[in-house]
């Protein structure tokens, strides 16, 4: 991680650590913590969601995000009981605040690290790439899929769910 946070600082302006509000069970809202992937002040110079070669991105974040290594300070919201390593994975507010009543069932449980949709998902740029207007293609059609497996999250919790997701998740990065 001290490797991780030195290259980040050295990359691009700004600090290491990059913070988000995100909305866990019982529509608890906390920070989330990753390495910082993008320049400093990114999401005030364009869309909530990242596209493919968004010129946002730094390149050590090219890296980190190939790896998913963005997500290890998450650990620290595990740590503080923020997070649980699978479950749903949790979104921002302003995408929250867009939940149909059903989607509100996904709150039930705690935000995780990983998550089936963190997997299914995980290319979710180049579904916008060709995008005018991203927010919009992301909560009319992208979010109302992943809610569908968030909910389906709901039916089969349980341990070896659970662990069969961290195997996903673990396979998926090494495919990458």
């Amino acid at each position: 991680m001290i490797f991780i946070y030195i290259v980040v600082i050295a990359d691009s302006p700004g600090g290491a650590i990059f913070k988000q509000k995100r909305v866990t069970k019982d529509e608890k809202v906390f920070e989330i913590l990753k390495f910082r992937t993008m320049i400093k002040n990114a999401e005030k110079k364009g869309s909530s969601v990242t596209l493919e070669n968004d010129p946002r991105i730094t390149r050590s974040g090219r890296w980190l995000r190939k790896f998913r290594l963005d997500e290890v300070p998450q650990l620290f919201n595990i740590l503080k009981g923020e997070l649980s390593f699978v479950g749903v994975r949790p979104e921002s507010l302003k995408y929250v605040q867009q939940y149909t009543p059903e989607m509100y069932a996904t709150l039930l449980l705690p935000a995780g690290v990983t998550s089936l949709t963190s997997i299914l998902y995980k290319n979710e740029s180049e579904l916008l790439k060709n995008s005018n207007n991203p927010d919009e293609v992301y909560i009319k059609s992208i979010l109302p899929e992943k809610m569908k497996y968030n909910l389906e999250y709901i039916e089969k919790f349980g341990f070896w769910y659970d662990l069969k997701i961290i195997f996903k998740t673990v396979i998926a990065v090494i495919k990458k």
